[in-house]
C-alpha cells in the first residue's frame, strides 16, 4: 500500500477512536475532572513511552517554553474537563456538535493572532453556525440540561480554539506527541488535589476504562496523527477531522442507544458543514499567501 493511503486510512481510524472519547463521558460513573485526570494521567505515561522509545529530548529548548506549556495545560485541562460536562449535561451528539464551533471561533479569534482579516464568508459561516446552534436549542431556558450542555460545549470549542492558536504561534517547533505529552503531564498535576474518595475506591472496571480512554483513544490517535502528518498535508488532517462528530454521533446511537431528532441532526449538518467550509477555505487562503510571499 503507498504511503499516502496507508496515511489516509491511518488517519481515519485515528479520528475515529478520537470520535469514541464522548461515549466514555457516559459509561464511566465520574464527574467530568476526575474522568479527564484518569484520562490525562494515563495518556501521559503511554505518551511518554513512546518518546523514549523513538529517542526523542525530553527537555525542552529554554525557560520561556516551558512556560508555554504549561499555559497549554492549563487550558487544555479545562477544555477536557468542559469537554466531558457537556456531554453529561446534554448527550454525546449534542457536545460533540458543540465542540465543532472551534473552527468558527478559531477564525473569529485568528486576526487577534495573525495578520488576518475576516471576509464576509467568515461572518456567513458564524451566522449559519448560530442557526444550527439555535436549532439545537430545545427551549430559551438556561436551566435545561441540553441548552447547559451546549453552552459548556461551547466554552470547551473556544478554550480548544484558543490552544490551538497558542501551539501554532508558541510552540510549534516541537511534536504534536511531545506537545501532548507535556500537555498531559500538566492537567495530571493540576487536578491530582481535587480528585475524591469515589474515584480512589472506584471498581476496577472503571479503571479499565479510563485506561482505554487514555491509551486506545487518547495517546494512540495523537500517536497516530503525528506519523500521517509526514505524508499527509495538514489540510487533509483538518478536512478528515471534521469527520469526528459525525463518528461520535454513530458511535452514541449505537452503543447509548442515543436518538438525536431530526431538529439536532439539521443543525449539527449545519455546524459541521460550516467547520468544514472554514477549514477548508483557511488551508487554501494558507496557501495563496505562501505562493503570493514566495512569487
Amino acid at each position: 500500500m503507498q504511503p499516502i493511503k496507508k496515511s489516509l486510512w491511518s488517519l481515519h481510524f485515528a479520528i475515529i477512536l478520537l470520535g469514541i472519547t464522548g461515549l466514555f463521558s457516559k459509561i464511566i460513573p465520574l464527574n467530568a475532572l476526575e474522568i479527564t485526570f484518569g484520562r490525562s494521567i494515563i495518556a501521559f505515561m503511554a505518551l511518554l513511552c513512546f518518546v523514549v522509545l523513538q529517542g526523542r529530548k525530553i527537555r525542552l529548548n529554554c525557560l520561556k517554553d516551558y512556560g508555554i506549556a504549561i499555559l497549554l495545560g492549563a487550558i487544555m485541562s479545562v477544555h477536557w474537563i468542559t469537554y466531558f460536562a457537556s456531554m453529561q449535561y446534554s448527550s454525546v451528539s449534542v457536545g460533540m456538535i458543540a465542540l465543532f464551533t472551534f473552527p468558527i471561533i478559531t477564525v473569529l479569534l485568528e486576526p487577534f493572532f495573525e495578520d488576518i482579516r475576516l471576509v464576509w464568508q467568515d461572518i456567513l459561516s458564524a451566522i449559519i453556525v448560530v442557526i444550527g446552534i439555535l436549532l439545537i436549542l430545545p427551549e430559551n431556558s438556561i436551566g435545561n440540561n441540553v441548552t447547559q450542555g451546549i453552552l459548556i460545549g461551547i466554552v470547551s470549542a473556544f478554550l480548544y480554539s484558543l490552544r490551538n492558536l497558542l501551539q501554532r504561534k508558541y510552540f510549534n517547533h516541537y511534536s504534536g506527541v511531545q506537545a501532548m505529552t507535556y500537555q498531559t503531564l500538566i492537567i495530571s498535576i493540576c487536578l491530582a488535589g481535587f480528585i475524591s474518595v469515589d474515584m480512589i475506591n472506584a471498581d476496577y472496571t472503571i479503571y479499565f476504562y479510563l485506561i482505554i480512554l487514555g491509551t486506545i483513544c487518547t495517546a494512540l490517535p495523537h500517536t497516530i496523527i503525528a506519523f500521517t502528518l509526514i505524508h499527509l498535508r495538514a489540510k487533509t488532517f483538518s478536512l478528515i477531522a471534521c469527520m469526528q462528530p459525525l463518528y461520535g454521533i454513530i458511535f452514541a446511537m449505537l452503543v447509548l442507544h442515543e436518538e438525536p431528532n431530526l431538529q439536532t441532526l439539521l443543525g449539527g449538518l449545519m455546524v459541521i458543514s460550516a467547520a468544514f467550509y472554514e477549514t477548508f477555505n483557511a488551508s487554501k487562503l494558507h496557501k495563496a499567501n505562501q505562493l503570493q510571499n514566495s512569487s
